[in-house]
């Protein structure tokens, strides 16, 4: 009788369950992208993946927690776009900027991101409120140097994040390219009171951050 390499066995097990999660996961993602997350049914998720049904329950209690496995890999992403880069720039203005622009690219790059993205932003509570925290602070460090005195920062940041997203969601649709990035960003930087010499000067310093 053959050796049965029992190490090797449980190895190929791990990888066939890692491989069927991200599938479910993946599927999630490509209908989260087009409607609602709270409409979609586990029915939907398995027969988009392609799995059985009693398989979704070896990865999830229910889909809530599938929801919240997209809601992880999609802030994981856009730290990965976003946040080293970012924190390595002192000027407020340029990091909001800087993570504008960044995630606008990826939106462009992959619309089908963009509307999910921008679906998570707005209806799933963890997403937002770590997109809302992470904006929160530059904003406010924002705001000390822009003449628009008396703007309460909450305001700024759903002013910035309203800009950004409504954007985005017009790219998952089909509108806007890479070229519109640059005034995309003179908006939302314009919409919290940043006159428009000091505007000009950080679109050009993001587009030196990039290169």
């Amino acid at each position: 009788m053959a050796n049965i390499n029992l190490e090797r066995r449980a190895e190929i097990g791990r990888e066939k369950r890692a491989r069927t999660k991200a599938q479910l996961i993946a599927a999630a993602k490509t209908l989260f992208a087009k409607r609602p997350w709270e409409s979609v049914t586990i029915d939907e998720v398995v027969q988009e993946a392609g799995v059985a049904k009693g398989t979704f329950y070896i990865h999830f209690n229910d889909l809530e927690e599938l929801v919240a496995a997209v809601a992880d890999e999609l802030l994981a992403a856009i730290d990965e776009l976003i946040q080293l880069q970012r924190l390595s720039i002192s000027d407020p203005l340029v990091r909001i900027a800087f993570g504008c622009d960044a995630f606008l690219r990826q939106c462009v790059a992959d619309r089908s991101w963009a509307a999910l993205a921008t679906r998570m932003a707005r209806s799933h509570r963890e997403v937002g409120r770590i997109l809302k925290g992470r904006l929160s602070e530059d904003v406010r460090r924002a705001l000390d140097k822009t003449p628009n005195e008396g703007l309460p920062r909450e305001l700024a940041v759903e002013v910035v994040l309203g800009v950004i997203l409504q954007v985005a969601a017009a790219i998952g649709e089909g509108q806007f390219d890479d070229r519109d990035r640059p005034q995309i960003i003179r908006c939302a930087l314009a919409a919290i009171g940043v006159r428009k010499r000091e505007v000009e000067s950080v679109v050009a310093r993001v587009g030196h951050v990039r290169s």
